[in-house]
């Protein structure tokens, strides 16, 4: 499908609400069993944009102001952002056809086990997970996400989390390409009760109980839920459980103050000043882990490959008290070469490099975005088309194209082990 410079303007589509199914079945049609997606930005306005997200530089406050700049690009998503004075989609993508755009989330509703797949429809009634890239010129407080009992105490979900450093995102490091994670293993919980009570007195300290480790392009972590962690200024690929809780642990970073609000945001409302069970969210065990790395650095690991016309590649996996909750992989075709292969199950993938087709639709990695231009870069593969076969074609006699695409929990029991 080529896009006229008229409709290449997301405010040009007509959004619809209805009859959802009937418009997922038509795309489908027209575009090889696939959706395409329209790009879906969030700002975060405790942070420092880091420039490395393709969105052109006079769009970062599209926003506004006051919201902050945008330093999030999320793929495949049907989970709202949790962010103040949000707009009423935040953090949902849109389908695109012809001249309408419809969510995501409503797609799923409408036909979810062709979407998703019979065991995660069975199971989630949703599409449960999601990507992001996360750019940042420094480094982010140090923070947790909650488990799934103590986001429950809220009426949420908790969420673990994987990163990848794509080497096409990071062509410069920014200012502080390092992340903490953890705790060292001498802490004591009352060490951290201490940092809490010390918010408002000035730098909290709680980066003296943990150590920073040097991130590296073409690598990745795994977190899980309860591990505190300072993400560092690599742009980050980040599949992860469809849920935007979070708390702050640290109060001061960069000289920028953290709002004692985020610590205690998706806490009830009783417990915001309880230190007890401040310090009880956090994975005690895993975050004074003296094997941290080992167990949860992550390397590439080869999927499949022809050698000749492609490589695919694990680069998210492994599992989380013992469940697989995503995985990620990335796929390079080679100049002028093809590939053609089935998945085990639905897909959100993201062009980081090159041009191409998929299942016959064009693909291509943008050199700029605005704001409300729609790409050809973000497409979300439904399990029967995965299950069905996938056909990549590189057309550029000279650049590899290079595709990330994230999977749903549990959905191959080949996904290489890892994890605490």
């Amino acid at each position: 499908m080529t896009l006229s410079f008229e409709k290449s303007d997301v405010r040009s589509l007509e959004v619809k609400d209805r009859d959802i199914g009937v418009l997922v079945d038509e795309a489908l049609a027209k575009n090889g069993g696939l959706l395409r997606l329209a790009p879906c930005w969030v700002p975060r306005s405790f942070l420092h944009p880091g420039g490395r997200l393709k969105l052109d530089p006079k769009d970062l406050f599209a926003f506004g102001l006051e919201r902050g700049g945008i330093d999030e690009r999320w793929f495949g998503s049907t989970t709202e952002a949790a962010n103040e004075g949000r707009v009423p989609d935040e953090g949902l993508s849109y389908v695109y056809c012809d001249e309408h755009r419809f969510a995501l989330r409503d797609a799923v509703a409408a036909r979810g086990e062709i979407l998703v797949g019979e065991k995660i429809w069975g199971e989630y009634g949703r599409w449960p997970v999601y990507s992001k890239f996360f750019d940042n010129m420094g480094p982010i407080p140090l923070h947790m996400h909650q488990s799934a009992e103590y986001a429950s105490l809220i009426g949420r979900e908790g969420k673990p989390e994987g990163y990848y450093f794509p080497p096409q995102h990071n062509y410069v490091s920014n200012n502080f390409p390092h992340t903490y994670f953890g705790l060292s293993p001498n802490t004591t919980k009352q060490d951290i009760k201490e940092t809490i009570a010390n918010w408002e007195k000035g730098d909290n300290g709680i980066l003296h109980f943990s150590a920073a480790y040097k991130l590296q392009p073409g690598t990745g972590w795994l977190v899980g839920p309860g591990i505190l962690h300072a993400p560092g200024s690599l742009c980050t690929y980040e599949p992860q459980w469809g849920s935007d809780v979070f708390a702050m642990y640290q109060n001061l970073c960069e000289g920028r103050t953290t709002s004692r609000e985020l610590l205690t945001k998706d806490v009830p409302e009783e417990k915001t000043d309880d230190l007890d069970h401040l310090v009880s969210q956090l994975d005690w065990e895993a975050n004074v882990d003296p094997d941290f790395k080992k167990n949860h650095f992550l390397t590439p690991i080869i999927a499949q490959s022809d050698n000749s016309n492609y490589v695919d590649k694990w680069v998210v996996y492994g599992r989380v008290k013992g469940k697989s909750w995503f995985s990620a992989r990335e796929l390079t075709i080679f100049p002028n070469c093809a590939c053609q292969f089935s998945d085990p199950g639905a897909s959100s993938i993201i062009v980081v490099q090159g041009q191409g087709t998929i299942n016959g639709i064009d693909i291509s990695s943008p050199s700029m975005i605005g704001f409300y231009e729609l790409t050809q870069d973000e497409i979300f593969i439904p399990d029967v088309t995965a299950r069905g076969g996938l056909k990549f074609v590189n057309k550029s006699p000279t650049e590899p194209l290079v595709i990330l695409r994230y999977f749903g929990p549990e959905i191959d029991p080949n996904v290489p082990d890892v994890g605490f």
